[in-house]
């Protein structure tokens, strides 16, 4: 069926016509084409239902907003050349950012491409004689419940409606919630167990839940001094975590990073991600997105470097420094993967091309790679590459070494090349047709170890449960038994489960969420002051509410903007 999704995708991606509140797209009927079997045309209908992700989940769309936004990751005007786009990564940064940003334009447009393919298919599908069109319509239901769980956590608005053509009704709030809850448990039934991650299953659905449920009282009352978590609530949580747990299907990863390698489809851990496998023009930049200019990962590919992008925050380096310390924090297998091993032998600077691969994780210091002459990696005597000390040549300052500093802001020297320590936790894709733009790993919206995250915070939310809670965290921990997993915690506090998701889960886009969840999301960190609670919404897009002027009052400005 992947193959015939493939195809289908290709005849009908062309038909579609950018619309934001409205969310109308005119869509060619695939089953009037002739020659299509109804299961071809099935197929056809829910591919551009998924075919957004990617896209969505885009390094400057998505990503960038759940992270930039952050105490996880920053981005200055690198070296006063790069990265500046009237800067807008930067307010992103301090929370200053205004409803005529690209990035958020771009990101609520293809959310709302999403929930209006879906809509299309689900009018569509049954008008079609397969048996597969009773799941592909709970598929196609889900996600436009999932996409409008995107819209509540963002933007604050969930758009209803069942006819391309009409005029979405409005929910916020409380109604918002109860409605993307009864869609999922809606479609749940008639879901597959076994066709994940890259499409929508019973326990992704479940998965979906326990974060709706968990995440529920930040969006009944989004400007709440201090949120309430109903019991109820978590008691929801923990039954859907459980279902997965217990379901036996999945499985924690003794390998963390193999959870993001570029071959990670098949990793046990993932419940629900974006499909990004080569055949399915996978084109995620996330492996690429915050390494250096001068980190070239791949000798088949001497134009495939990094673009100095975003670093992490000494604030956020500092959370994993104090937990270890006076150990180094590598002592976690998460915070750091060796793979080049002229780090801990200078001797072996020839590297075969099969075996080179860089560090991956949290990168420090000074890096070493491939050294790269008019475009061509050397090499030593025996034909291996030659590997040393990297210096930052493709910026044309070949004397700054690509020395990465904890210290980065928005200042001329915390902007130069060198600062900020940098995240590696997506692999490049060797066999990618660009080696850079075309990641193969699927993104992750869901896995496992969140789950048991997730069900050790409705425990301590609900009763306190510190015991329950600290089992389910040293779970996750102790997993990861492919190098000496990091020690057990000998206690658990909503504060330590914070820190704990920061450890897990960065650089997956779930930090802006867990912050206003925690409460920190208005705490002051590097180059970011700004304590209005109102932020913890975005503008609703500039281009978006001037579309629906025609209606008064029908979309109405977040407030602050």
């Amino acid at each position: 069926m992947k193959k015939k999704f493939i195809s289908m995708l290709a005849l009908v991606s062309m038909l579609f016509i950018y619309g934001c509140t409205n969310l109308t797209e005119n869509v060619l009927d695939e089953a009037s084409v002739a020659g299509l079997s109804s299961r071809q045309a099935a197929d056809g209908i829910l591919a551009p239902v998924y075919a957004r992700l990617p896209d969505i989940f885009l390094h400057t769309n998505y990503f960038n907003i759940q992270e930039i936004s952050t105490d996880e990751a920053i981005l200055p005007y690198r070296g006063g050349t790069d990265w500046g786009d009237n800067g807008i990564y930067l307010a992103m940064h301090q929370h200053t950012t205004t409803s005529t940003d690209p990035n958020l334009n771009n990101t609520w447009n293809l959310i709302l491409q999403g929930v209006s393919r879906s809509i299309t298919a689900i009018n569509t599908l049954p008008t079609l004689n397969d048996a597969v069109t009773k799941t592909y319509l709970a598929e196609a239901r889900g996600m436009r419940a999932y996409y409008s769980m995107l819209t509540l956590d963002l933007f604050g608005v969930v758009f209803v409606k069942d006819d391309v053509g009409a005029t979405s009704t409005i929910l916020r709030g409380d109604q918002a919630v109860e409605y993307i809850k009864s869609e999922l448990l809606a479609v749940e039934p008639n879901l597959e167990t076994t066709v994940g991650p890259g499409r929508l299953t019973k326990g992704a659905v479940w998965g979906l839940l326990a974060r709706l449920y968990l995440n529920a009282a930040v969006y009944r009352d989004r400007y709440a001094a201090q949120f309430t978590f109903k019991s109820e609530d978590m008691d929801k949580v923990i039954e859907y975590t459980d279902k997965i747990i217990s379901s036996g299907q999945y499985q924690l990863s003794r390998d963390f990073f193999s959870i993001f390698n570029s071959d990670n489809h098949d990793n046990k851990e993932l419940i629900f991600a974006v499909d990004q496998r080569a055949d399915l023009n996978g084109h995620n930049r996330m492996a690429y997105f915050s390494i250096s200019g001068d980190q070239f990962p791949i000798p088949a590919y001497p134009l495939a470097n990094g673009t100095d992008g975003p670093g992490i925050t000494p604030d956020y380096y500092q959370s994993w420094a104090k937990a270890y310390a006076p150990k180094d924090p590598s002592v976690d297998p998460r915070f750091y993967k060796q793979n080049l091993t002229i780090y801990s032998n200078p001797a072996d600077s020839c590297v075969a091309e099969a075996d080179f691969n860089i560090n991956r994780g949290i990168l420090r210091g000074q890096q070493y790679g491939l050294i790269r002459r008019n475009g061509v990696f050397l090499k030593c005597p025996d034909g291996k590459y030659k590997v040393g000390k990297l210096f930052s040549d493709t910026r044309n300052r070949p004397t700054l070494a690509v020395n990465f500093t904890e210290q980065i802001d928005f200042s001329v020297a915390g902007s130069n090349y060198n600062t900020g320590y940098r995240v590696e936790k997506y692999e490049f894709s060797k066999k990618s047709v660009s080696g850079r733009n075309f990641g193969e790993a699927d993104i992750v919206i869901l896995r496992l170890a969140d789950v048991y995250l997730m069900r050790a915070e409705a425990k301590l939310r609900k009763s306190g449960d510190a015991a329950s809670a600290l089992a389910d965290v040293n779970t996750v921990r102790a997993a990861r038994t492919a190098t000496t997993p990091p020690p057990a915690l000998s206690a658990m506090t909503l504060d330590l489960l914070f820190r704990e998701r920061g450890f897990e889960l960065y650089w997956e886009a779930q930090r802006r969420t867990d912050m206003i969840r925690f409460g920190k999301y208005e705490d002051t960190w590097t180059e970011k002051s700004n304590s209005n609670k109102m932020k913890r919404l975005f503008p609703i897009p500039q281009t978006a509410i001037d579309g629906a002027s025609n209606l008064p009052g029908y979309l109405i400005q977040n407030e602050s903007y």
